[in-house]
């Protein structure tokens, strides 16, 4: 596991934290979705990397 894969679950999963809390804050739906999308980019990027599926 490198640098960069650790970084990108890393941000990933801070990410979804903030999507948790924004929901529980009553924040505008486009902000939650913007959030778990770049949430999900990051996560699956850093999963993808691991498996070697991605350079």
């Amino acid at each position: 596991m490198t640098g960069l894969n650790t970084i990108l679950i890393l941000v990933g999963l801070f990410l979804a934290g903030g999507v948790y809390s924004f929901s529980k804050q009553g924040m505008p739906k486009g902000v939650i979705v913007l959030l778990a999308i770049g949430s999900l980019m990051c996560l699956v990027a850093g999963v993808l990397r691991i498996q070697g599926l991605w350079d």
